[in-house]
């Protein structure tokens, strides 16, 4: 048997918000319940998804730099960008990604700030890019409430 991690969460959910909050008297613990089944909820779509999320933003930040490297004059930024764009995710585990999507970030931050303060004739297209970016991945990690009626 394999388990099927969202399949189990999304049975606790249901079962802690339909058979186990209407039948508790204390308003405190019904309230609580209905919080840590969302959270349940919530988590198995996290879990689901989370692998994919990191995977392409980690491509796209590391394509976003590729196209930087070449547009920004500062030699030490250049190299990192330079770098970081070569760069490949090792492993498909959450954590490592979560460790290669938080530098990424900490050097797209680097980048923009940088991008902020360049009066160069590219830097409104980069800073538009950057925040095409994050405008999308904002966007790819809202998590969904479920329909409950």
């Amino acid at each position: 048997m394999k388990p099927d991690v969202p399949v189990v969460m999304r049975g606790l959910f249901g079962t802690m918000l339909m058979e186990i909050a209407p039948n508790l008297t204390a308003e405190y613990s019904a309230g609580s319940i209905g919080i840590m089944s969302m959270m349940i909820f919530m988590t198995a779509e996290e879990y689901d998804r989370a692998a994919e999320i990191r995977a392409a933003e980690n491509a796209e930040m590391r394509a976003l730099f590729a196209g930087a490297a070449g547009l920004v004059a500062d030699a030490a930024l250049k190299a990192k960008l330079s770098e970081a764009a070569k760069g490949r995710d090792a492993s498909l585990r959450v954590s490592a990604l979560d460790k290669d999507n938080s530098a990424l970030a900490g050097l797209l931050i680097e980048l923009q700030a940088h991008v902020e303060e360049s009066t160069a004739p590219w830097s409104a297209g980069l800073e538009a890019r950057i925040w095409d970016y994050l405008v999308a991945a904002a966007d790819r990690r809202k998590l969904n409430f479920p329909a409950l009626g």
